[in-house]
């Protein structure tokens, strides 16, 4: 084996594996992250089963998937109703498998027909546009869909293009500039900061590469080659640069085993780890006119829709509204949590709001309030199928079964952003009127 094969194939190994669990490790939550997560894995097994068996048709699949987990990742990004995003979900899930199957049964250069599925997928997402954030992410995914389809078609068609490995190497460029590009959408949907998290996770796989990558390549160098003796040499690569992309889980993880006997230490500390995570991650706090009505009614249907979730809470830019930093003045405990929890009731102040006066009720002036209380506060789901009511009020038994027999899902989830924009609406209201109130004290003449 030449050490320009390992050269390229443990850095490029590791660097996938790493940028997959840091994706992931984000937030497991999100399909974008999970879809782009899972394509980069299987890149990085590709890269190995190559090494061992160089254009293998095992290989040669697993080169292949990341395109599909791209297509999904994609998917999984567009800006759509609800109405609209279960048959396109469904849809792009059954035609993932069947071009799947595709690729495993054609030879050679026909497993390029993978490439279809992303592409489609790229059409929606230019389609709406509008309504993508970041406003360049389209362009920027189109332009290395492209690059991505040049090499795996290098590296699939016989032609005489210097090798395989500058064509696995471009293709893995272009995932991990993928991956990037997943990692930013998801911040800048968020409102959150990347680049702090992103470059400590990252030196933590220089690291890998230099202690673990290195002596790796070296011993597949010398060792004669042997398909035990170079997959083995790539499990601890693997769980090294995991390890550096999940740093933040594995140290909770690893309190967990070694603290499983003192559980107050133990929440303690994750505590700490969670706010020093959030550190990482929130924005500085901007006044309303750098962040703008339309971000901050986005926002705010973000909050809503992560109501039970107080670590996205936490990173919210909403935890630095003033009507937030008033509730936790003079407390001594100015840590995102701590904020998240006060957004946290200001929200569902905000939801109290809409109920309508009276005794509970199913009727048109209804819908708002008991969708956001039930499905968004309460983080009830009606349409499971294990329904617990254990512990609920008469009224959250009520909502439940009216919404089980009386309203879809889909029809549910429409009134959850309908209502969700009410309630943004009357928060901005607030805090321009909150903002102009400190302009005229700060400026009485």
């Amino acid at each position: 084996m030449t050490l320009r094969v390992l050269a390229f194939a443990v850095p490029a190994f590791a660097l996938s594996w790493w940028l997959a669990a840091y994706l992931i490790g984000r937030d497991p939550g999100r399909p974008a992250l999970r879809w782009a997560s899972a394509g980069l894995t299987a890149y990085g097994v590709g890269v190995a089963a190559w090494t061992v068996d160089p254009g293998g048709r095992t290989a040669q699949i697993l080169i292949c998937l990341p395109a599909l987990a791209w297509a999904g990742s994609v998917v999984a990004l567009l800006p759509l109703p609800p109405a609209e995003r279960r048959p396109i979900d469904v849809g792009a899930l059954v035609l993932g498998v069947s071009f799947q199957l595709l690729v495993i049964a054609l030879p050679g250069a026909g497993k390029l027909v993978g490439l279809t599925p992303l592409g489609g997928a790229l059409f929606l997402l230019w389609r709406g546009r509008a309504q993508v954030v970041p406003r360049r992410l389209p362009l920027a995914l189109t332009l290395m869909a492209l690059l991505y389809a040049a090499a795996m078609t290098a590296l699939l068609v016989p032609l005489d293009a210097g090798g395989p490995v500058p064509a696995l190497a471009a293709s893995g460029v272009d995932l991990l500039v993928f991956g990037y590009l997943i990692a930013v959408a998801h911040a800048v949907t968020g409102g959150e900061r990347l680049r702090p998290d992103l470059r400590r996770s990252l030196a933590a796989a220089a690291a890998v590469l230099v202690l673990v990558g290195l002596p790796a390549t070296l011993t597949l160098y010398v060792v004669p080659a042997d398909a035990v003796v170079t997959c083995l040499q790539f499990v601890p690569v693997g769980v090294a640069a995991a390890a550096a992309g999940l740093t933040g889980r594995m140290s909770r993880l690893l309190d967990r085993v070694a603290l499983a006997g003192d559980v107050r230490l133990r929440h303690d500390r994750a505590a700490l780890f969670l706010n020093a995570d959030a550190l990482l991650r929130r924005r500085e706090r901007r006044t309303l006119a750098e962040l703008g009505e339309p971000e901050f009614l986005r926002l705010t249907r973000r909050a809503l829709a992560d109501f039970n979730d107080l670590n996205r809470l936490s990173r919210s830019p909403l935890t630095g509204l003033p009507v937030v930093a008033r509730r936790i003045a003079g407390r001594g405990d100015d840590q995102p949590r701590a904020r998240a929890r006060e957004l946290r009731a200001v929200l569902r102040e905000s939801v109290s709001a809409l109920r309508p006066t009276g005794p509970f009720g199913t009727t048109e002036d209804w819908r708002y309030y008991n969708t956001l209380q039930f499905c968004g506060v309460l983080g009830l789901d009606p349409y499971a199928r294990r329904q617990r009511l254990d512990g609920l009020s008469r009224e959250a038994r009520m909502a439940v079964d009216w919404f089980r027999r009386n309203v879809p899902e889909d029809t549910m989830r429409q009134w959850h952003r309908e209502a969700a924009m009410i309630v943004a609406g009357h928060l901005w209201s607030e805090a321009l009127s909150d903002d102009r109130s400190r302009h005229a004290a700060s400026n009485p003449s």
